[in-house]
């Protein structure tokens, strides 16, 4: 299939919930705010976390994203997918937040492939991580497209 991609669009509508939960430490969260340069010491420091009416650390926003890709490989890394990750650029990513992440969280992620769109031998493929708690509340939604460059290109 030189020039073209063999992204299989059959998965869209499928759903992905294989990856075990995701532990949220005060050391990951330490140490992606130190990634992205978020200073503030909510991230860091319990007591200033509590000051603030957080039950630990709180995560960056954009730590949803750990979380995500980590259950996006589930399906990245499915054979009947057709996605060859070094074909593989991120084009967007977008967060809704429904509540902040705090260290302690046991999160949970469904990968929704939302769909697969091919235009001059580049797919362009959506998902959406719902991510939610330990008692099935949500806690963020985490959409990212992803641009699947075809072979010989």
């Amino acid at each position: 299939m030189t020039g073209m991609t063999a992204v299989n669009a059959d998965l869209v509508g499928r759903v992905f919930t294989g990856t075990p939960p995701y532990v949220v430490s005060s050391v990951k969260i330490a140490e992606f705010a130190d990634a992205v340069g978020a200073e503030g010491a909510l991230h860091r420091d319990p007591d200033a976390a509590r000051a603030l009416g957080y039950d630990d650390v709180v995560a960056p926003v954009t730590f949803a994203v750990v979380v995500a890709q980590r259950a996006e490989a589930e399906y990245i890394e499915d054979p009947s997918a057709g996605i060859d990750f070094s074909w593989v650029v991120h084009a967007n990513e977008a967060f809704v937040h429904h509540r902040p992440i705090v260290a302690g969280d046991r999160l949970h992620t469904a990968v929704h492939v939302d769909s697969v769109t091919e235009r001059a031998g580049i797919a362009m493929v959506t998902t959406r991580c719902e991510i939610t708690d330990d008692g099935g509340a949500p806690v963020a939604s985490v959409t990212s497209t992803l641009a699947v460059r075809g072979e010989g290109r």
